[in-house]
Order: C-alpha cells, then structure tokens, then sequence
C-alpha cells in the first residue's frame, strides 16, 4: 500500500497489472489517434488501485517514526497536559528516556507541548508524577498513509484507507483537523 505518482499509475493500466479499481476517476490519460480506427486513445486513472503482483519488492511493515505523523497519530494535542497545539509547539517525548535506556520507537513516544517535555526531563512518570492521557500506539501502513497527507487526501481515498485503520487507531471516528 502506497501512493503513486499518475505516471505510474498509467504504467500499471497499460502493463495490465491493474486487477481492480475504486473511487472516482480523477486522471484521464489521452493518447495518440490510431490509423485503423482513427480514435484517440485514453486512458482512465482512478484515485485506487489494486495491482497483480508487487510494486515494491521491499514494502514497509512498520511506517517509519517521524515528527509529522507523530503528532499527527496524537492528533496535535500533549499526552500530559491535554492541550491543543501547533507543530511548531509541539515536542517528541520519550516516555523512557533515552538516557535511560528508552528507545525512539512508536511506543515509546508521544506528542508534548515543551512546557510538560522541560518539567519531564529525563525522569520516568512516576518520577514526576505525571500521567500520560492515551497510550502510544504503532500506526499500521493505511493509517500512517491518511497520517502524513491529511491536507490532501480524497473522501473516498479516506474511506478505503479508514476501513483497514487498526482498533486502537484514535482516527476511527473522523478525520482530526490539523
């Protein structure tokens, strides 16, 4: 599962390895006139499509961990305090520290405004008394796609890629505003 650029995507219809689409038409590919029948050739590109065989011989299993997605998954708000924030105010927080051993994987971080990530520091909760509000979670690959390209993302792209969001996913609900 992964995003395509329409020329590959146009590529894969004239290979014949395109086994079914969904959603809406939204490329049209026009071709050359043929000398037999004197028509222009097209070629329709739908916003999902499924191929016969593998694309990528190498695909992801795990989403890669970055920032953007990050704060996306905990929908722009800080574990600790609960509070709304931007991208620009929001911090990557190892809940056990780095220093302490902690490892910078999907489960052990989560989104934190820089007031709570200072007063944190390299202590464990418990050590600060503090209390994370939803527990991290590892986003499968059709959620971190709908995680970094939410600004521009189609409804029915949406509403294939949230049927196969995994059970804790917090977007199951709706799309979060970013």
């Amino acid at each position: 599962m992964e995003w395509l650029h329409w020329q590959d995507a146009a590529c894969l219809y004239a290979r014949g390895l395109v086994t079914w689409t969904l959603g809406d038409v939204i490329y049209r590919v026009r071709g050359g006139i043929s000398r037999c029948t004197g028509e222009r050739s097209e070629m329709q590109l739908h916003s999902i499509i499924a191929c016969d065989g593998r694309i990528n011989p190498h695909p992801r299993t795990r989403p890669p961990l970055t920032n953007r997605a990050l704060f996306r998954r905990d929908q722009n708000i800080c574990l600790y305090c609960g509070q709304p924030f931007s991208d620009q105010s929001l911090t990557r927080d190892h809940i056990v520290p780095t220093s302490r051993g902690g490892r910078d994987t999907w489960l052990n971080v989560v989104a934190a405004c820089r007031r709570c990530n200072q007063h944190k520091g390299s202590r464990l909760l418990e050590e600060c008394n503090m209390e994370l509000l939803a527990l991290p979670y590892v986003p499968n690959m059709a959620e971190y796609l709908a995680l970094i390209n939410s600004h521009r993302i189609r409804g029915d792209q949406m509403e294939f890629l949230r049927s196969q969001f995994s059970r804790q996913s917090r977007w199951l609900e709706g799309m979060p505003a970013a």
